[in-house]
């Protein structure tokens, strides 16, 4: 699956004339829960020659593919990335830290990374994980049977919360290092290996009956999150180091002396 996934990514800088920079999973395979069908989410970020920047004419900076059942692959422009990595925009940061990368043909994302403790702001991404959880607790959580992996999608942004209030920095990708952290052991941690055994081993589709403590787990996290969230504002940092970095990123792909 490696090879049909480089081959698209190099197929689409053919297509689209970009060279794409960086390139990782995203989803469930990078989290560390994926099922026997679990397809695979690729993230990428891309650069254009430097005259599609020299335009006037407002131009899109998102490349996309349709969707399959096997591969649904994203990715966004340089200058639209580090736009997003100055507000701290947490799906960002988590490609940047994704065990899983399938191309790396820059050493702009290296350099980026070295920005994160300047540009991470943990009141941004405490707001980002904690709407994360309360979406999802509103659409799956009120049947009667719930969906496996939709307990998943509540447990991974509660712990983020709790490992940026924390003060650990960008929350890690895999989910599995968030509960040795929290919930090394006890009645919730088996709740959750043995969702887990059965999302790894199972389909995507696996159905089952809601889990009370799960849910009141959830339920207090939520209550504990939206009590200390309220009020908090930040402000994001200047942008002359992106900047340059875009600057350097331009020279250096495209062999360029400006």
């Amino acid at each position: 699956m490696k090879k049909i996934i480089t081959t698209q990514l190099r197929e689409i800088e053919q297509q689209e004339n970009v060279r794409i920079l960086y390139a990782c999973e995203s989803g469930s395979r990078a989290w560390g829960f994926a099922s026997e069908d679990s397809d695979y989410d690729v993230r990428f970020i891309y650069l254009h020659p430097i005259e599609w920047y020299l335009s006037i004419e407002k131009r899109r900076d998102v490349i996309e593919r349709p969707i399959d059942d096997e591969l649904d692959i994203c990715g966004w422009d340089l200058k639209k990335a580090l736009w997003l990595f100055r507000k701290s925009n947490p799906p960002l940061l988590e490609w940047f830290n994704s065990p899983i990368v399938y191309l790396r043909q820059s050493s702009v994302t290296e350099q980026i990374k070295s920005l994160m403790p300047e540009y991470y702001s943990p009141v941004s991404c405490l707001y980002h994980y904690l709407h994360m959880a309360q979406g999802n607790y509103r659409e799956y959580l009120k049947a009667g049977t719930v969906r496996v992996k939709k307990y998943f999608y509540m447990l991974r942004p509660i712990l983020a919360c709790r490992w940026i209030e924390n003060g650990y920095g960008a929350v890690p990708m895999e989910f599995e290092t968030l509960l040795d952290r929290f919930l090394p052991d006890g009645e919730i941690r088996k709740h959750i290996d043995d969702l887990l055994e059965r999302k790894k081993s199972g389909r995507e589709v696996d159905d089952g009956p809601r889990i009370p403590a799960l849910n009141l787990f959830i339920e207090k996290e939520l209550r504990k999150l939206e009590m200390k969230c309220r009020d908090k504002k930040t402000a994001g940092p200047d942008m002359m180091k992106l900047d340059r970095l875009f600057q350097e990123a331009i020279r250096e792909v495209w062999h360029l002396s400006f």
